[in-house]
Formats: structure tokens, C-alpha cells, sequence
């Protein structure tokens, strides 16, 4: 995991707006997000980033999120880092392959950005906020639920 003081989190979905909302949420709550779409370049990102969480999906082109995580606990840079995956609605992960991996907790669409992020805070903490936080772009608030 990183030494500096802001948590670096990994977003990785080849879903544009999923990744987009899930990024805003996290920046608003001070946190440093890196983004990637597909499995392939989230762990290029994991490997230059060593972010202190990821959230994944798990059906994404090239490599899904379960090799993701595999690869990620595989490596010794990368395999304590605590995963998030979202998964399409009735989608379950067998427990040997959650074994394989370290992920900690699965959403199913559509989630609560707001779960995602108390998700986030009891894994990582809670980033003490010293900025200007009215200069930031507001977030949506009406946004409840990404499907």
C-alpha cells in the first residue's frame, strides 16, 4: 500500500458511467482515484499506482475483475491490497474463487454510491478533509442508485 497521506483507490469498469459516478463519489470524499476500463489496464494501474483499495467489476473485455483480483494477490506488490467487486444483479462468485482472491465485499447492480463509499471508509478511513471543499464540483445528489 502507498505511504502518502490521501488513499489512492482503483476504479476499474468498462462502463463508463459506473466508473464516472463511483470516481466522483470517492473524490468528493477526498480520496485519489486512479481509473481504468477493462481488467488489462486496471492491473497496469495497480502495478504503477499500489493503491490501497480496488473496486472492480467483474464482467469487463480482455480480462474480467475475478483474474483482475487473482493477478493482483499473485503479485507481491499488490496482494494485500482489499478489493470491492460489482457484479450484474443474480451474479454470484463461487467461494473458492473469492478465495483466490481479496476481495471483501461484492455489489450487486444497481448499488448505492454511498455504500460503495462507507465501504471504502471502513476499509481504507476516512480522508480528514484540510481543502476548500466548495471549489469542487458539486455532487449530484439525486444520483441514488447505478445500475
Amino acid at each position: 500500500m502507498n505511504t502518502r497521506k490521501t488513499p489512492i483507490i482503483l476504479v476499474v469498469d468498462d462502463e463508463t458511467h459506473i466508473h464516472h459516478v463511483v470516481s466522483l463519489k470517492l473524490q468528493h470524499a477526498g480520496f485519489e482515484v486512479v481509473t481504468a476500463e477493462d481488467g488489462e489496464e486496471g492491473y497496469e494501474c495497480a502495478l504503477e499506482h499500489t493503491p490501497d483499495l480496488v473496486i472492480t467489476d467483474l464482467q469487463m473485455p480482455f480480462m474480467n475483475g475475478l483474474e483482475l483480483c487473482e493477478k493482483l494477490k499473485e503479485h507481491d506488490d499488490t496482494r494485500t491490497i482489499p478489493a470491492l467487486m460489482l457484479t450484474a444483479r443474480g451474479f454470484s462468485i463461487p467461494a473458492e474463487s473469492l478465495e483466490r482472491t481479496n476481495i471483501v465485499e461484492v455489489f450487486s447492480k444497481p448499488f448505492s454510491p454511498k455504500e460503495i463509499l462507507e465501504s471504502v471508509e471502513s476499509l481504507v478511513g476516512k480522508v480528514s478533509r484540510t481543502d476548500d471543499v466548495s471549489a469542487k464540483e458539486p455532487v449530484d445528489q439525486n444520483v441514488e442508485q447505478i445500475a
